[in-house]
């Protein structure tokens, strides 16, 4: 299928069936590229709209810190992924009693420890008690 630059197509989405818009705007392009590349093209065989993918892409997430922390970070990919302009709620960070919290994810995209002893340090980190 050809794709004509600067168009939007209605498409139905893969999983919950709901019909979205998909394709390139004059702005920025479409608006899964504000979402990490972590999905391999027939891994959904197909679009997922919005919802879908947002919640598609924070199981995955998921999975991947979980398996990154017990590794202790060794091959994390994360990091050579390409950089985002802004940050996703509920997968780059989450608000906790009016604070930012980053994931582990967020972390992992840095590629390396602060050593802050970060809530969710996927490096191990722990700060010292005085």
């Amino acid at each position: 299928m050809s794709f004509i630059a600067n168009t939007i197509q209605e498409k139905k989405c893969v999983s919950c069936l709901k019909t979205f818009d998909c394709g390139d705007t004059k702005k920025k392009g479409c608006w899964c590229n504000d979402y990490p590349a972590i999905f391999s093209l027939s891994e959904n065989k197909g679009c997922l709209c919005p919802d879908c993918l947002h919640e598609a892409t924070k199981i995955k997430i998921d999975e991947y810190t979980l398996q990154m922390q017990q590794s202790k970070c060794k091959n994390n990919i994360a990091a050579q992924l390409p950089t985002q302009d802004h940050l996703l709620p509920e997968i780059d960070y989450y608000i906790d009693h009016g604070l930012w919290v980053f994931t582990a994810w967020h972390h992992l995209k840095r590629g390396s420890c602060c050593q802050n002893g970060c809530r969710h340090c996927p490096y191990g980190f722990k700060k010292k008690k005085p």
